[in-house]
């Protein structure tokens, strides 16, 4: 049943236009299957969770011999025909169903997806991915993306807080403090999805989970711990964490390189503050109350990332954080 309800949000057009308006993320993803053209080119490539059938289409165009393209939810009807309209309906196979359940004869070369949720792993659909993998995918093959980096880092965010929360102390001349409780429950109970700029970014970021796409397993996606550190570059409030992430696009053969490469050799789609906004912005965890840290304070804790129980697709978050002294758990 969440399945289905997941399946069916896809069916809604606005997603859609959503990431395809979404430039940084198509553009890159046609600039990374233009650069493995010779990796695609008469090749079988499988498109998992094809949506519209773009990837798939950007597949046929550099070449592909075959590609499969797989999508569970009812926007499959519409793939097809945007496949037979471009006439390509010699190449590209729309599937209507769960990679899951459907039914391909040979194994494939390539396989894409644009897998990434808010905060990289909601959604889990890199579970799909890696079902796919391991069931067609043949020995050196290529996986578009190929490694994923989730950052975290501690941020002030002052303008967002006395949005949410100070508006409520003198309202037309009112005093309504009353509602602060209220309000900060609301506004931060939950993570917030919203751009933030670099300039909010207290210290570098720390790589809560790093993922190889050739070699991660389902288990080791199903909860991550990791401890953290940071010593602030500035004296501010800090008002919580920020979240991103970013993907790279590498060939089978760098897959033991855990070091991010800025280079002209790698193609890399980023969600990070300093970088062009994408339809995934930053996801943020705001404390109720926020803390004054001076510059070179240390903050420190662990955070836990686990699917949960009564949804995979859902994330459950915990965060033990402390500084100056003081051990918060959100």
């Amino acid at each position: 049943e969440f399945d289905r309800a997941y399946f069916q949000s896809y069916s809604h057009v606005g997603i859609h236009e959503e990431m395809i308006k979404d430039r940084m993320r198509t553009d890159t993803y046609r600039a990374a299957i233009m650069r493995h053209q010779h990796f695609i080119a008469g090749k079988v490539v499988m498109d998992v969770g094809c949506g519209t059938g773009i990837l798939s289409i950007f597949c046929a165009q550099a070449g592909a011999r075959r590609v499969y393209a797989v999508e569970a939810s009812e926007i499959a009807v519409q793939a097809n025909e945007i496949v037979k309209e471009n006439d390509l309906s010699d190449k590209v196979i729309v599937l209507h169903g769960r990679v899951e359940d459907v039914n391909i004869e040979e194994k494939v070369d390539v396989i894409i997806s644009e897998w990434m949720g808010y905060m990289l792993l909601y959604e889990s659909m890199l579970a799909s991915v890696i079902f796919a993998r391991d069931k067609w995918l043949k020995p050196g093959g290529l996986i578009l993306p190929s490694h994923a980096t989730l950052y975290m880092a501690p941020v002030t965010d002052s303008e967002r807080y006395c949005d949410s929360i100070d508006f409520w102390r003198d309202v037309y001349g009112i005093d309504m403090s009353a509602m602060l409780p209220l309000a900060k429950q609301c506004a931060f109970e939950e993570p917030v999805v919203d751009t933030i700029s670099g300039e909010n970014v207290l210290t570098w970021p720390f790589v809560v989970k790093y993922v190889d796409c050739y070699t991660v397993t389902a288990q080791e996606l199903e909860s991550i711990t990791t401890k953290y550190r940071f010593a602030s570059m500035m004296q501010a409030p800090l008002h919580g964490f920020a979240f991103w992430f970013d993907v790279e696009f590498n060939g089978p053969m760098h897959s033991h390189r855990k070091k991010r490469v800025k280079s002209d050799e790698v193609i890399v789609l980023s969600t990070a503050p300093e970088d062009a906004p994408t339809h995934w912005k930053q996801t943020m965890l705001y404390f109720y109350e926020p803390i004054e840290v001076k510059q070179d304070q240390i903050i420190e804790g662990s955070i836990t990332l686990s699917q949960s129980k009564e949804n995979v697709r859902f994330l459950n978050i915990h965060l033990e954080y402390f500084s100056g002294g003081r051990s918060f758990v959100k």
